[in-house]
């Protein structure tokens, strides 16, 4: 407990050398959804120097043994932050991160939390994404894209305990349920829900108030994963990106609607053995272009869908 404190107060001073090098305070508030859960809320765009990289959302929940982490954001200096409110609302210990995916906006916080001793769930396919290229290719792009809050000294963390499937935890008399969805937004995509307050914590198996980011994703495997989520009969989901959705049903909606879209247009492209650049442009955007991350993330959500309807045609 002792050196938790100790290095919550080295977080406090760090983070708070950055932003007095920025010239103002990061914006970050915990949103209460339920009596034990909350989430802070990412900004809707791409990661850039503007936003610090803070674009996706984290969750914790408060339980009379301690606190359970769900991702730690784009950054250390995020992750930081996010301990500094965690702070702000209980002394119980953090105890545990679990990992919803192996994506750089939800893992360069892990660093902080691993420092401080608390213990790292995920699924084991993230050790693939782990160990890639990939990964390394990415931590450097963003070491000179988001400078100085992503830097030669953020680093990438595994887990502590990986996950081969689902299983269930207790904590301070709440039942936690971890159940992996994937592949679909990614091979690991891992969901949290907490039964005594009906939250299911959902990752970026559903976007909220933004384009998704699709990505080299299994989307035919994603649709199955947005179908299990709904046996969970959920009061509330916390995405990945977007705020918190009190209809959960309806705003499932959205996310395998635009996937099915891309799935439509990219697949009847490849039936007619249209080429890419044709189709896209033939294709009509309208009810998605106006949307945060449409120009992000569109184009290549639809030049990896084709490139998928192509693989499924071979099979």
């Amino acid at each position: 407990m002792f050196k938790n404190y100790i290095f919550f107060l080295l977080c406090c001073v760090s983070f708070l050398s950055i932003a007095e090098s920025s010239g103002e305070e990061l914006a970050m508030t915990p949103i209460k959804v339920s009596e034990h859960c909350y989430y802070v809320l990412g900004e809707a765009g791409a990661a850039s120097s503007a936003n610090e990289g803070f674009m996706s959302n984290a969750g914790f929940v408060v339980t009379d043994a301690g606190v359970v982490v769900l991702d730690t954001l784009g950054t250390p200096v995020l992750a930081h932050r996010l301990v500094a409110e965690i702070r702000k609302i209980t002394d119980k210990p953090i105890r545990r991160v679990i990992v919803t995916h192996y994506h750089a906006d939800h893992i360069y916080g892990l660093q902080v939390f691993k420092d401080m001793g608390v213990e790292i769930w995920a699924n084991t396919l993230g050790q693939e994404y782990l160990n890639s290229e990939a990964a390394q290719k990415l931590l450097q792009e963003r070491r000179e894209a988001l400078f100085p809050w992503v830097d030669d000294k953020t680093r990438l963390v595994a887990a502590d305990k990986w996950i081969s499937g689902d299983t269930k935890f207790e904590m301070g008399g709440l039942h936690f349920e971890l159940r992996h969805v994937g592949p679909a937004h990614a091979p690991d995509d891992t969901v949290m829900f907490v039964k005594e307050d009906g939250v299911l914590y959902a990752g970026d198996i559903i976007f909220i108030g933004r384009v998704p980011f699709v990505g080299e994703a299994d989307s035919r495997s994603w649709l199955v994963a947005i179908d299990k989520l709904l046996e969970f009969n959920p009061k509330y989901i916390i995405t990945g990106h977007g705020p918190a959705s009190h209809t959960p049903v309806k705003d499932l909606v959205f996310t395998r609607d635009y996937l099915k879209y891309l799935r439509k247009v990219m697949g009847k492209a490849v039936a007619d053995f249209v080429p890419f650049d044709e189709a896209y442009d033939k294709a009509d955007w309208s009810q998605y272009s106006a949307m945060p991350a449409f120009d992000a993330a569109n184009r290549d959500n639809a030049y990896d869908t084709y490139l998928l309807m192509e693989r499924e045609s071979l099979k």
